[in-house]
């Protein structure tokens, strides 16, 4: 008997056996003591005549040449292995051939991708994610963000009109085509744009305390600071004075506040793409103690700064004897 079956291999683990260990498959060439010569074909070529090898392919053996079974393995299949194969079985009336076609299936594997890009806000992006296997994967993008949802693109190419900043960051090309996992890379998006000034608050300190002046600002590339008084800038280790810059923030430090320091102090925050500021200012700011209500009858004790509520009576008789006087 003879019987013929489709074979599906997957690349590169695959070892043909034309008699495939694939779950409830039949051997793909039976044979019974009818049988005077056997042979394997590819094609036109011939693989195997009896146990006689024809092919110089290394990969290509024997694997059973009994009574009942005749068969073959290729090693490490390829793709250009996919075909029709052919057991060919000579008997003593005539000649009798099945079929089998192999299928190589190839687990997928992004050949090309777009490089890393870095952009000005508001222009337009094309990524691109090119992938070979078989069949032909699919392939998506997407944006790695925690607001992003879902996919982005289910194509090839992947175009951004108009980038924000808030578009900036990794996309992941995934490419799938069932045989094995999906493969994934990923290209970095750096959207630039100018500062932005987001908290820059006046600050109120006593005389003789430590004050700061904070000036937080977004951009990219990182903003560049500067501070001013007035119309004077304002050096770095100039004394009493610390400016702190940063990726973003600058901070300016008074270690010893005087009179002098209060007034409009201007964080000036830039990159190539601009620049922006904010004015706060440096006020005085009193120290209270916490005391009692200063009312009628409260009397300050010079010697320990205490209130106390005496001399009500001699405070009201006053006014009241006035009054008296008038009718």
């Amino acid at each position: 008997m003879i019987s013929g079956q489709g074979a599906r291999l997957r690349h590169p683990v695959a070892y043909l056996f034309l008699i495939l260990d694939c779950g409830a498959c039949s051997p793909l060439c039976s044979v019974d003591n009818r049988v005077t010569r056997v042979a394997w074909l590819n094609r036109s070529s011939i693989l195997y005549a009896g146990n006689d090898k024809w092919c110089l392919d290394p990969r290509v053996v024997l694997l059973a040449n009994t009574k009942t079974q005749y068969s073959i393995q290729i090693q490490d299949v390829d793709v250009y292995d996919e075909g029709p194969y052919t057991c060919s079985v000579q008997t003593d009336n005539h000649p009798k051939t099945s079929r089998v076609h192999l299928i190589v299936q190839v687990s997928p594997k992004i050949t090309e991708i777009s490089s890393d890009i870095s952009i000005n806000e508001g222009g337009n992006v094309s990524l691109t994610c090119i992938a070979t296997g078989r069949p032909d994967p699919t392939i998506t993008w997407r944006h790695i963000s925690p607001k992003a949802v879902g996919f982005i693109s289910e194509d090839e190419y992947l175009e951004i009109t108009g980038i924000t900043r808030e578009q900036s960051g990794e996309y992941e090309c995934s490419a799938s085509n069932d045989v094995a996992a999906p493969v994934v890379q990923r290209v970095k998006v750096t959207v630039n744009y100018p500062p932005y000034i987001s908290d820059a608050k006046s600050t109120g300190v006593p005389v003789g305390q430590k004050g700061i002046l904070l000036c937080e600002a977004s951009a990219v590339p990182s903003a560049d600071f500067q501070w001013y008084k007035d119309d004077k800038r304002l050096a770095e280790g100039q004394k009493g004075l610390k400016v702190e810059n940063k990726a973003f923030f600058s901070r300016l430090t008074f270690f010893n506040v005087s009179e002098q320091d209060y007034g409009n102090y201007t964080c000036v925050a830039s990159n190539q793409l601009g620049n922006t500021n904010a004015s706060m200012i440096l006020y005085e700011e009193t120290t209270t103690a916490l005391t009692p209500w200063k009312g009628p009858g409260a009397v300050h004790d010079g010697n320990n700064g205490a209130w106390r509520r005496g001399g009500c009576a001699w405070l009201l008789a006053l006014p009241l004897a006035q009054l008296a006087r008038q009718f």
